[in-house]
């Protein structure tokens, strides 16, 4: 968003005190649309500038409250620094006094505190003595209203940069402006932004035009939708079960990938399994698979698109083999590794050297810092930037599970998808579910969507999956409600 501004600014097509003007105008109707409670009188606000151009964005904010009839004090950090701010605080005109004048019965009596101090360009931690300030604001009982992002929330990772500690309750309503940032659903941030509002400033034609942006996960009905044709028409999707009392991982995968539209799911197990398995399968079909070998026969059949391995797989000898021969044999699928497979590829380097540009990895932070230990330690100070140099390496899509997943390809797309906020899932926090996941995605793969298109439009049906069924939902729940959610959007 800098760089799409200062493009905007450069075009000679609008100016920096244009959009603080149109920032801090979409602030104020944001509030009053929040709480319309607040647009029936004349309220109390406290409204905190910091020196920059976030500041300027409050010293407007300050302005247009009391030209609507409220009663406004204005605390600055330190004096307006930047050439739009300093103009912005002149036109506000009125007092300005500093942090340490803030007292508990004025927050107490404010409708709401707007916090103007530190937005997108913070670089450094913040002070006590400024983070302290919004937590006051809360303990009295204010309405914390963030302009873009509430300071000492790193805007690029959403890590909290404050020295000493930081915030305990997340902001009753942050506004940002022409797109969300990273921050606000990543880390700390995401729990932190609470309610978020984004506020055209009619910078929509640069925004368009920026390349690389990382953007929200989302999925296409239409594409959902199956088409004409005979069960073969739709893929045959196999998934490798673990050996006698391991193979429910492996039943939740394949009952997904079913419910999710592939035309055919297979089940390979050892042969001491198929019984065991053959008690808790109807639909989902079942091949005895005894190691490597006969994995690689049964790989022959063309009619195989897809292939997951690793929930409840187990990590040995035939196992590695399975793996190795999934990944490296002459008629390969499309392959989805989770869970045990994951564990085997960074025990083993010349599994990792076998991945593709048909996999998708789908790990946890454990096991990413396995597959990826040099990488791990910086997810806190840029997941996305990690994720691409992690999909680069392994040369295929990485998926990192989480409230707030990311998914990169190996060319750099890159896309969040947040379980945050109105779309909270906490119930995800279940055994199983990462395995019905990754069901998900191969079933979508199978029926022939990309990697990383499936990976997607999984994390997002996931989500919705466990938000139709509520609290209380296990991981056997989440297939069988695949069925509302598509008809909910309409597939």
């Amino acid at each position: 968003m800098r760089g799409i501004e200062a493009a905007a600014m450069a075009s000679g097509r609008v100016t920096g005190l244009e959009l603080m003007e149109r920032a801090g105008r979409g602030v104020v109707e944001a509030i009053l649309a929040h709480w319309p409670e607040l647009g029936a009188g004349h309220g109390k606000a406290i409204v905190l500038c910091g020196p920059g151009n976030n500041g300027g964005d409050g010293y407007v904010i300050a302005r247009l409250l009391r030209a609507r009839g409220w009663e406004v004090a204005l605390h600055a950090l330190a004096p307006a620094a930047t050439a739009d701010a300093a103009t912005m605080a002149q036109e506000w005109g009125g007092p300005a006094a500093g942090f340490e004048a803030l007292e508990w019965e004025a927050l107490r009596g404010a409708a709401v505190v707007v916090d103007a101090v530190f937005g997108t360009g913070l670089t450094r931690q913040v002070a006590p003595g400024v983070w302290g300030a919004l937590a006051m604001a809360q303990e009295a009982g204010a309405r914390l209203v963030a302009v873009d992002i509430l300071s000492g929330l790193d805007a690029d990772s959403g890590a909290v940069r404050a020295e000493g500690g930081y915030l305990d309750h997340p902001a009753a309503l942050t506004v940002t402006f022409q797109a969300a940032k990273l921050g606000h659903h990543l880390g700390a941030g995401g729990s932190l932004t609470g309610p978020l509002v984004v506020v055209d400033i009619g910078l929509d034609r640069e925004l368009a035009a920026l390349d690389g942006a990382v953007e929200a996960a989302e999925v296409s009905a239409e594409r959902l939708k199956k088409v004409e044709g005979h069960k073969y028409s739709h893929g045959h999707a196999l998934v490798l079960a673990g050996g006698v009392g391991r193979g429910g991982a492996a039943r939740l995968a394949a009952r997904a990938a079913l419910r999710v539209g592939a035309g055919l799911v297979t089940l390979g197990c050892e042969a001491g399994a198929v019984a065991e398995n053959a008690g808790r399968l109807d639909a989902v079909m079942l091949r005895e698979v005894a190691g490597a070998e006969a994995l690689a026969a049964v790989l022959q059949d063309a009619r195989i698109s897809a292939l997951v391995a690793g929930p409840g797989l187990g990590l040995g000898a035939r196992e590695a083999g399975l793996v190795a021969a999934a990944l490296g044999g002459a008629h390969r699928p499309a392959v989805v590794l989770d869970a045990d497979a994951l564990t085997l590829v960074a025990q083993d380097a010349t599994l990792f050297a076998l991945l593709h540009d048909r996999c998708v990895l789908t790990p946890h932070e454990g096991e990413f810092a396995r597959l990826f230990p040099d990488l791990a330690p910086r997810l806190g100070r840029g997941k996305v930037e990690v994720l691409r140099g992690a999909a680069k390496r392994a040369g295929c899509v990485v998926l990192l599970k989480g409230a707030d997943t990311v998914i990169a390809a190996a060319d750099g797309r890159c896309v969040v998808h947040a379980a945050l906020r109105e779309r909270a899932a906490p119930w995800l926090a279940t055994a199983g579910s990462g395995d019905v996941l990754a069901g998900i995605i191969c079933g979508l793969v199978a029926r022939g969507w990309s990697g990383f298109a499936a990976a997607e439009a999984a994390a997002f049906l996931h989500v919705e999956a466990a938000r139709e069924f509520g609290p209380g939902l296990i991981a056997e729940d989440l297939p069988e409600m695949l069925p509302a959610v598509f008809r909910r959007l309409g597939v």
